[in-house]
This record gives structure tokens, C-alpha cells and sequence, in this order.
């Protein structure tokens, strides 16, 4: 399922703290994941097939790009 807004995602793994991951999700706009993806039935269905990978739950951060490079 494709959820609106949804841009890209990227997984990476810390290379100092071998357990450590960071999921970067990139939305059109904040909206899109606070109300679009977290409220949507699926969010919850989506949560309960992946929380047995995590405890505890991951720290969610909202940013925005300072610089965009891809265009030089």
C-alpha cells in the first residue's frame, strides 16, 4: 500500500554501535505523516506486525532539509 505523501525511505546502520539503526522516512509534508499515516486503520496493523523488532518503541523526530544537494 502506498500511503499519500510518501516519498522515499532509507535505512541505515550506525557503523560505531553495531545494534543502532536509524529509519529516515521522507514525507511531502509533516501533515502527510502525523495525520495521513498515523491516523490512517493500516498504521495500526503496521505497528503491531513490526513491534516485535523493537522495545522500546523508537523515538520519532520530525526534520526538514536545510540544503538541497541532488540538483548540483
Amino acid at each position: 500500500m502506498v500511503m499519500s505523501g510518501f516519498v522515499s525511505h532509507e535505512l541505515q546502520h550506525y557503523l560505531e554501535w553495531p545494534s543502532e539503526y536509524i529509519l529516515l522516512v521522507i514525507w511531502q509534508t509533516l501533515e502527510d505523516h502525523q495525520v495521513g499515516f498515523r491516523l490512517a486503520p493500516e498504521y495500526q496493523q503496521w505497528k503491531q506486525l513490526l513491534r516485535h523488532f523493537y522495545e522500546p518503541f523508537p523515538v520519532v523526530m520530525h526534520y526538514h532539509a536545510v540544503s538541497d544537494t541532488s540538483s548540483r
